[in-house]
């Protein structure tokens, strides 16, 4: 018999992936909600808060591996603290988890970084903590989701004139590849820092609202805006790319081919 595998925001765009196939490999999943569900099989679903502890011990309670998915754009660290001390106390054998290429890699230190950048900051601090707690851990960093991107991308094509920051990059990866190579790692030995994860191309923002614009039949003039602070100065130079490390398969262009035929209201995000 194997320990159950605990899944903590198993019910978004990651978890909504990684789950069934833990359990296509046979292992009972635990999956950590803040809102009730039904169990499925050998899914049981528990409910539990991340930001305030409430419902962690119990959840962790008997787990061998934890894939720790659940992420927000404020509060990753306190999340992450959170289940480290439950971790640590349960005796976990393995943590997991999934982090951004350019954590490490943009400085967030003005207010306009943290605006606009807070999100790398607290998958960093996310980071820091999970290495340094003794824990048995893997950190899987990814570029930016497909979903994500086309729910940037249709933000700003709303606008009559598009302001698009200058320099901006973007490396869109299917959220179902991270997903693969996720599970991969939860059913692994823990590896510490791996290799990061990014799609098969890098595209200027400016080129991907004018291919939104473009597959929809429609027209808006971009206006390149240049933006100061260090985090954007990092952005720019590609700090949240990883070109060398391309290795998802399904392209920006057939992910926007099957969205543009689909009613346009909404999309969903990364964790």
């Amino acid at each position: 018999m194997t320990s159950p595998i605990l899944v903590t925001g198993g019910t978004g765009t990651l978890g909504r992936l990684v789950v069934p196939w833990l359990h296509e490999a046979g292992y009972e999943v635990r999956v950590l909600s803040r809102h009730r569900h039904q169990d499925q099989d050998a899914i049981r679903y528990l409910s539990g808060d991340l930001a305030t502890g409430e419902g962690i011990d119990a959840a962790v309670d008997g787990v061998g591996t934890i894939v720790h998915l659940a992420g927000s754009p404020k509060g990753d660290q306190v999340k992450a603290a959170q289940l480290v001390q439950a971790a640590s106390r349960a005796g976990a054998a393995h943590l997991v988890f999934v982090s951004v290429v350019g954590a490490d890699k943009i400085p967030v230190t003005s207010g306009i970084d943290r605006a606009m950048f807070g999100y790398f900051a607290a998958k960093w601090a996310a980071e820091q903590l999970i290495a340094g707690s003794g824990l048995p851990y893997t950190t899987l960093r990814a570029t930016q989701f497909h979903s994500l991107t086309l729910l940037t991308v249709r933000q700003l094509a709303r606008l009559p004139v598009i302001p698009v920051p200058a320099g901006w990059r973007f490396q869109p990866i299917d959220p179902g590849e991270v997903a693969e190579r996720l599970v991969a790692l939860a059913l692994g030995r823990p590896a510490g820092l791996v290799p990061e994860v990014g799609g098969p191309r890098v595209y200027g923002l400016a080129e991907l609202v004018r291919g939104y614009l473009e597959a929809r039949g429609r027209y808006r003039p971009i206006l390149p805006v240049w933006l100061p602070g260090g985090a954007n100065r990092a952005f720019r130079a590609g700090a949240n790319l990883a070109p060398e490390r391309a290795v998802g398969r399904r392209s920006w262009e057939e992910f926007l081919a099957d969205q543009v035929s689909q009613p346009s209201h909404g999309s969903s995000g990364p964790t």
